[in-house]
């Protein structure tokens, strides 16, 4: 029998994520067969998995952490945002619906018997299933029908560790309010407590904790410092990466849409040594000095479409254009440069089409019918290796891809202007490889330096595994792990 113990947060943000992928590492470290399993997230930054489907992208981190592919089972739930008060609901990586965040409420007692079938089959010739919660349970007002803390933990028979985030400010609030406000049988499912983020000499929050333990009556099993190297993990949301102080000779300018999705192309690009990937927010143009703009995935592309024209970026991208800078599209921002985007079914909100911004000769029709697949070929120019994954709606045809840039397998991929300066492709993922990368930053006039991004990513997941290790109580936190 398999083993499982969640990780909730007293707040949303504490750092659960991270926290999650460092112990899955420093289990599979040890030998043990652990897996990732998250309920409920919300996210439009999603990965394929290798069995078909969508998950949230940190989902798929931590799956790399514990040495293993990314399955749906690990994420049955996804939630990708559309409107300010919608979603669409992915389930067992399959679009079940879209519904008004008010509806969800109506749907969710539906979704508690996929996830725990998904949880139960992850289970499967498994040691460990290190379990993350969505938001806080403190929000009692949204506990009924929950899927995503104490109504999975219930259902499932999984004890909680409840984290904290000292770095906001509060934390003994936090952890001590959370325990004031659960009703006794959810307060019961939550054996410990450990405090994230804190900066400086942990030994200064000795009295802090101890105060926490004797109020709660929860074990306390450690307090984690800030993790330094987080920013050379893939980022979870665009407002992380957006931080991230980057600097180089080479400038990559990315509009922000609102529904900007799978932006996990930026991360290997933010990273590389010699360039600086500047995510540019509503109300800023983008530089007049960028050598690139890459227009990034989009959930709901004509709306972002719309939004880029009020924000005035498609007069920048026209005199970027004009002074002979390059263009990048992937996916909605592939749709976006075409000539136009019609939505007979109303896909994206009432039926009819609009013009593109006609950087591309191409046409795309948005379909029922989502494209989730996974693909690896070359680079045509190079024969650069790449690979990586689709994720989309909408069909792309046109005189321009009669100039594809990518070879997958035989299958041509992408468009490109005759000149060679506007590029298009539904591909996600490509720049995690290296050649490829260093390629493309090469046609920029100034090449970067050799970069092995997958390496980073795998020594940085071992550094948060030992940082986690050494302030957290591993063997009491297994423990305290009960078999489900």
């Amino acid at each position: 029998m398999p083993k499982a113990i969640m990780i909730q947060g007293a707040g949303s943000n504490v750092g659960k994520s991270m926290l999650v992928a460092g112990l899955t590492r420093a289990f599979h470290r040890r030998g043990l067969a652990v897996a990732p399993f998250k309920p409920q997230n919300m996210s439009n930054n999603a990965a394929v998995t290798a069995d078909g489907g969508e998950i949230g992208r940190a989902q798929a981190l931590q799956a790399r952490a514990a040495g293993l592919e990314p399955l749906t089972d690990m994420n049955p739930v996804l939630l990708k945002p559309e409107t300010d008060t919608g979603s669409q609901v992915v389930v067992q990586g399959r679009r079940l619906a879209s519904v008004r965040a008010r509806d969800y409420a109506a749907l969710k007692p539906q979704l508690m018997a996929p996830v725990l079938d998904s949880f139960r089959r992850l289970g499967h010739e498994r040691d460990l299933i290190v379990v993350e919660g969505a938001g806080s349970p403190a929000e009692v007002n949204l506990r009924a029908g929950d899927i995503a803390n104490m109504g999975f933990a219930q259902a499932a028979g999984v004890p909680v560790v409840l984290v904290g985030d000292i770095d906001r400010g509060g934390v003994i609030a936090q952890l001590v309010g959370t325990h004031a406000v659960l009703d006794p049988e959810d307060r019961a499912m939550i054996r410990a407590f450990a405090v994230n983020k804190f900066r400086g000499d942990p030994s200064l929050f000795d009295d802090g904790f101890r105060l926490i333990a004797e109020r709660t009556g929860w074990v306390g099993l450690g307090v984690v410092p800030w993790f330094e190297n987080a920013w050379r993990l893939p980022a979870e949301d665009i407002l992380d990466l957006g931080q991230r102080k980057t600097s180089g000779s080479i400038r990559i300018a990315v509009p922000r849409f609102r529904r900007i999705a799978n932006f996990d192309d930026l991360d290997p690009l933010a990273a590389t040594p010699g360039v600086s990937v500047e995510i540019i927010p509503p109300g800023h143009p983008l530089p007049g000095n960028a050598d690139l703009v890459l227009l990034p995935g989009s959930k709901t592309t004509i709306a972002d479409l719309a939004d880029l024209r009020v924000q005035g970026w498609d007069v920048d991208l026209l005199a970027h254009r004009r002074r002979g800078g390059r263009i990048l599209g992937i996916c909605g921002g592939y749709q976006m440069l075409g000539r136009r985007i019609e939505d007979p079914d109303g896909l994206e909100g009432p039926p009819g089409g609009v013009d593109g911004l006609g950087f591309l000769d191409v046409t795309t029709v948005m379909g029922r019918d989502k494209r989730l697949a996974r693909a690896s070929g070359v680079h045509r120019t190079t024969g650069a290796p790449v690979e990586g994954y689709e994720i989309h709606l909408g069909r792309t045809e046109g005189p321009d891809l009669a100039r594809p840039w990518l070879d997958l397998g035989g299958r041509p991929e992408g468009a490109e202007s005759p000149d060679g300066r506007v590029r298009g492709t539904y591909l996600h993922g490509i720049f995690a490889a290296d050649a490829f990368r260093g390629a493309m930053l090469a046609e920029l006039g100034q090449p970067a330096e050799a970069f092995d991004w997958s390496g980073q990513v795998e020594s940085t997941l071992d550094d948060l595994a030992a940082h986690v290790a050494r302030h957290i109580d591993l063997d009491a936190l297994l423990g305290l792990a009960a078999e489900v």
